[in-house]
């Protein structure tokens, strides 16, 4: 069974060295949306793969970090990524170049460690990440599947460490020490209720 939750969100970026030109030497922005799927072949007591309400927690918190944002290469140019740090107050950097591909990349691996570390509480069993689709613009997507997330020889490693999040961007979450406790692979208890 596969279930599936979209998010929005709004960011800006450049992808280094690709042939567009206007993508490649010029800060611009999407709408995207992102397509979380998951799967088991359980159900929960309330008959469900994992409940949405769940998603609201942490995974809609870190992907909605991304939203009026700006997403940074950390093998950018140092002026650049400077720039952008000093006149945004919410910016990522990642250690990938912000393209469709490597979000969809980021996310999933973001995902597979909230499942990771989640604290079953409602019998929920083997909820796996399937898929995560993002959508840049009305008619392009990347979809990541799990070989390719961790496909860190052809498509670049992804350390979640080396993932930064700005400071007003912590702030904002309901738990400042959220990235934190998942690098650490901490256990998180979601409440009974949502």
């Amino acid at each position: 069974m596969i279930i599936r939750k979209l998010y929005k969100f709004e960011n800006a970026h450049i992808v280094r060295n690709c042939t567009s030109r206007r993508c490649s030497r010029s800060i611009h922005g999407h709408s995207y949306k992102v397509e979380v799927k998951l799967s088991s072949n359980f159900l929960d007591k309330g008959q469900m793969v994992y409940d949405f309400g769940l998603m609201k927690l942490s995974i809609k918190e870190l992907i909605d970090s991304f939203d009026h944002a700006i997403t940074i290469w950390s093998q950018d140019n140092e002026e650049y990524k400077n720039f952008a740090k000093k006149f945004s107050e919410r910016w990522i950097e990642l250690p990938v170049n912000p393209s469709a591909e490597q979000f969809s990349r980021v996310f999933f691996l973001i995902v597979d460690r909230v499942l990771e570390c989640m604290e079953f509480r409602n019998e929920e069993k083997e909820v796996k990440v399937h898929s995560v689709v993002v959508h840049e613009t009305d008619t392009g997507y990347a979809e990541c599947f799990r070989e390719d997330a961790y496909n860190f020889k052809n498509m670049g490693e992804i350390r979640l460490e080396d993932i930064v999040f700005s400071d007003r961007i912590k702030e904002e979450w309901s738990d400042k020490n959220l990235w934190d406790k998942l690098l650490k692979k901490e256990k998180l208890t979601p409440p009974s209720e949502v």
